[in-house]
């Protein structure tokens, strides 16, 4: 069974929402799902983990939120290894130009990112659909 970390930061629940569905997809393909927000991430969950999908919304100029989101991703790029990762988090302007710019960064960190999803605001259904997608994805 894959152990799959869910990885999350969240402001107003739409990340949240998004981690949740991603738990579900995990779970409907028979992985075992590990909910963490950024700030509870640990070297011994990340060690025990198979996938990671790490989410977090766009914040200030389409960017990573700095205070806890951004120095616990920067210290698990490091030790992500070959396993599978998939990004996901929601924005309420712009154009979801910081999910593009996340996944360059983890790309030339050597990241395998499998997939990643966005949501304007709350996840629609086709939001939600995917995020189920990404975590069977990750769980396989």
């Amino acid at each position: 069974m894959s152990k799959v970390a869910i990885v999350f930061w969240s402001g107003t629940g739409n990340t949240e929402a998004m981690a949740s569905l991603v738990a579900e997809g995990v779970k409907s393909a028979g992985g075992e799902a590990k909910l963490v927000q950024a700030d509870g991430m640990t070297s011994a969950i990340a060690e025990e983990s198979d996938a990671f999908a790490l989410g977090c919304p766009a914040m200030g100029g389409e960017e990573l939120e700095d205070a806890e989101f951004q120095p616990m991703y920067d210290e698990l790029k490091e030790h992500v290894g070959d396993r599978k990762v998939g990004l996901f988090g929601s924005y309420g302007w712009g154009t979801g130009e910081w999910m593009e710019t996340w996944e360059a960064d983890a790309t030339e960190a050597g990241i395998d990112v499998v997939d990643t999803v966005i949501a304007n605001g709350e996840p629609d259904d086709d939001a939600s659909g995917a995020c189920r997608d990404l975590g069977a994805l990750l769980a396989g």
